[in-house]
């Protein structure tokens, strides 16, 4: 796969970012090196996880702009299927990135590991310690809610991540940061 669908793919997302502003840069990184560790682990395609880890999240900034958050995956979706017919990929490769974006909430079945692994590598955003200052981080600078609306937001975000988790080697290097969050979480919500 030509380097530069990945560098554009990065540069469209960082304008994205940049434009909307959000996500932090500490949370698309996070979920992009993670995103590489596990497919090197698993011997998969890396630059198929590398551009869905990239686009995922391409229209999330947008949607959360304009009050439309569930409708993120499938605009994501729209978004990188214009910006992959830009470039010569094979078939079988842009729909496994799509299908990376469409299935990153496994809302829509994993039809490669490359998909299983761009979800897997998204709960690191939320399940992972740096992910989950980042997104409490997010969540104080917001103008969307007070302490009792950001402890419920990031409680509904890591259960929601946690039922995501489905490899076992993500598994085995998140599993003791759940309980941790939920009893800090539940420690927070008493007062």
């Amino acid at each position: 796969m030509e380097k530069t669908i990945i560098e554009d793919a990065r540069n469209y997302a960082l304008q994205e970012m940049e434009k909307f502003g959000s996500p932090t840069l500490d949370i698309f990184e996070l979920a992009c090196m993670k995103g590489q560790e596990i497919a090197t682990k698993l011997n998969a395609d890396k630059d198929v996880v590398l551009l869905g880890t990239i686009l995922m999240d391409l229209k999330l900034p947008e949607c959360l702009k304009n009050g439309k958050l569930s409708e993120h995956v499938i605009e994501s979706s729209k978004a990188a299927k214009v910006f992959l017919e830009g470039y010569d990929l094979r078939d079988d490769d842009k729909l496994k990135i799509l299908n990376c974006i469409e299935a990153h909430h496994k809302v829509v079945p994993f039809s490669c590991i490359e998909s299983e692994i761009c979800a897997n590598a998204d709960c690191y955003k939320f399940l992972h310690p740096r992910g989950f200052i980042a997104y409490a981080k997010i969540l104080a600078v917001s103008d969307r809610g007070d302490l009792n609306y950001i402890i419920n937001q990031i409680e509904y975000k890591i259960d929601e991540k946690y039922s995501i988790l489905s490899l076992d080697l993500c598994k085995a290097e998140l599993n003791e940061f759940y309980p941790m969050f939920k009893k800090i979480l539940a420690e927070a919500k008493k007062l």
